[in-house]
């Protein structure tokens, strides 16, 4: 568990990040109120306000400016804390929400106990930079995949129907069965699509690039089948430094893969995962793990305890499959990384005699 200094700064400043304005609140040690105002959200006028203060400790909720916002205020000699959104309740749910009240909350509970605020820790400006590189690939193919809908479902309300084929190919394949009356719509949206497919492709390039020369460790993630550059980079990524778990399963839980929990007394309900962490990595690893369990899966440890799973039955017994075969595999890659292992695709098992 993080520990934090209460030493080093005597105040604590909440810090509530708008688009525009940022409203912020500076308690001293006893909570009594010292300041409160606002400030530009931008990196200039930060700096004017954060820089020659002394050391504070500064609490601020994730969000879309938190990132940069974090870096700053700590090059500025100051203790930033970055406070989970899901833990704020007392923010989100209060009968009384502005920005000048959310930015008192935040000084008091951070000055009272920072562990309540479930700090988070943004990646590297480096790695950040990388991501963006993945994640524009990721909106570029939702984007295709919208499209190829938008095609298929605009023929088949004519009475139509488009053949079968991958994503990439489908401009060329499918433009003779477009109907002649269905041209003058259809075909600036097929060459949009061609389009996209070559920028997917060039990114899917950058990334076998990125993971040669910037990222190596990603080779060894790659051992899995059903792990390609993409999953691995993404997950080198949202990770970056694997040491900071302690334990491997400990990844399962911080991805969002793990079960809610909910007991009291003798009541235990089984719930839904909790989704918390990063979206994308999370749908990678479902998709790896629905490759493993399918029909081109190899024979394997990961494919034999989920098969098991299935054959347990159940209520979306395949589906709570999936969840925990891509759970136990973001373990296994985090072992690899800080161990820095050869993957043996049936450690526990005998294979099967042909």
């Amino acid at each position: 568990m993080r520990e934090f200094s209460t030493e080093v700064t005597g105040r604590t400043v909440g810090l509530d990040i708008g688009d525009r304005y940022s409203h912020f609140c500076i308690v001293d040690t006893d909570g009594s109120l010292v300041e409160e105002g606002r400030v530009r959200t931008t990196e200039s006028a930060m700096q004017r306000h954060f820089r020659n203060v002394g050391p504070m400790r500064v609490v601020l909720e994730v969000g879309t400016h938190s990132p940069w916002v974090s870096r700053l205020l700590e090059s500025c000699g100051h203790q930033v804390l970055v406070a989970n959104a899901r833990k704020l309740r007392l923010i989100y749910a209060g009968d009384r929400k502005n920005d000048r009240v959310d930015a008192r909350c935040l000084a008091r509970v951070g000055r009272l106990d920072p562990q309540l605020l479930a700090p988070i820790r943004h990646r590297s400006g480096s790695a950040q930079a990388d991501l963006a590189v993945l994640r524009a690939r990721d909106a570029l193919v939702r984007a295709r995949a919208q499209l190829v809908n938008h095609v298929r479902g605009t023929v088949k309300a004519w009475g139509g129907r488009l053949p079968s084929c991958s994503t990439p190919a489908f401009p060329q394949r499918v433009h003779s069965s477009v109907p002649d009356a269905l041209l003058p719509a259809v075909d600036p949206v097929l060459a949009t699509i061609a389009e996209l497919s070559q920028r997917v492709r060039a990114y899917d390039r950058h990334i076998e690039h990125l993971s040669a020369t910037r990222y190596p460790e990603t080779a060894v993630l790659r051992q899995v089948n059903g792990v390609g550059p993409l999953t691995a980079l993404c997950y080198v990524l949202t990770l970056e430094e694997p040491n900071r778990f302690r334990k491997s399963r400990s990844v399962g839980s911080y991805l969002g893969l793990c079960p809610k929990q909910y007991a009291s007394g003798e009541l235990q309900r089984q719930l839904r995962i909790t989704k918390s962490g990063d979206v994308m990595l999370r749908r990678l690893l479902v998709t790896a793990a629905n490759y493993i369990l399918g029909p081109f899966g190899p024979d394997c440890d990961l494919r034999r305890w989920g098969d098991h799973l299935i054959e347990r039955g159940g209520k979306y017994a395949r589906q709570r499959a999936v969840v925990a075969v891509a759970r136990r595999l973001a373990c296994l890659l985090h072992s690899m990384w800080v161990n820095d292992t050869v993957y043996e695709p049936l450690r526990h098992s005998v294979p099967i005699a042909a």
